[in-house]
């Protein structure tokens, strides 16, 4: 319930200043390529740092589609359990809708849909995927801040894998 509230505050704040800095032009274009590489700040699971990429490609100046990964391990005592997220993912970016006319600010939402394989191991002996490998749904809303034309940072928030908050490196091509 906490971490709810304290995630609906940190998407208001980030939402509110990322429009008060609007500036010209626009941060997203049909025909970009854009590459995000971050680590979870949150795990779904007990423990571990999931780390995770995506790419995606605009087809649209609103719409880009591509692909993740997420990969997350941890180990304790002698149980060691591995998830492995990889999928398909569509963006809206809202720069347009919102009328936010910055080149720095880049502001999206979408859904993904992929497989995710979960396994636990003791001592080295494979336990199998008892929390349940196979399809996954999930929901994402995300802003980028370019520091130039090319480079910048990234939040995500939703269900994007093994964590339900991400930060990184956004790159533009």
């Amino acid at each position: 319930m906490i971490k709810m509230k304290i995630a609906n505050i940190l998407i208001l704040v980030f939402f509110t200043t990322t429009t008060l800095f609007a500036q010209e032009n626009g941060a997203f274009k049909k025909g970009n390529k854009l590459l995000n590489i971050g680590i979870g700040v949150n795990s779904s699971y007990d423990g571990g740092i999931p780390v995770g990429l995506s790419y995606e490609q605009g087809i649209t100046g609103s719409i880009s589609i591509g692909a993740n990964a997420d990969y997350l391990s941890n180990e304790y005592l002698s149980l060691k359990f591995t998830a492995i997220y990889f999928g398909l993912r569509a963006s809206y970016h809202v720069n347009q809708l919102l009328k936010i006319n910055s080149n720095k600010i880049d502001l999206y939402g979408g859904p993904t849909l992929g497989y995710r394989s979960f396994s636990w191991k003791d001592n080295g002996e494979d336990l199998g995927d008892s929390y349940g490998s196979g399809l996954f749904l999930g929901a994402y809303v995300g802003g980028k801040y370019f520091f130039s034309n090319n480079l910048g940072a990234f939040t995500e928030l939703g269900a994007i894998g093994s964590t339900n908050a991400r930060i990184g490196i956004a790159l533009k091509f």
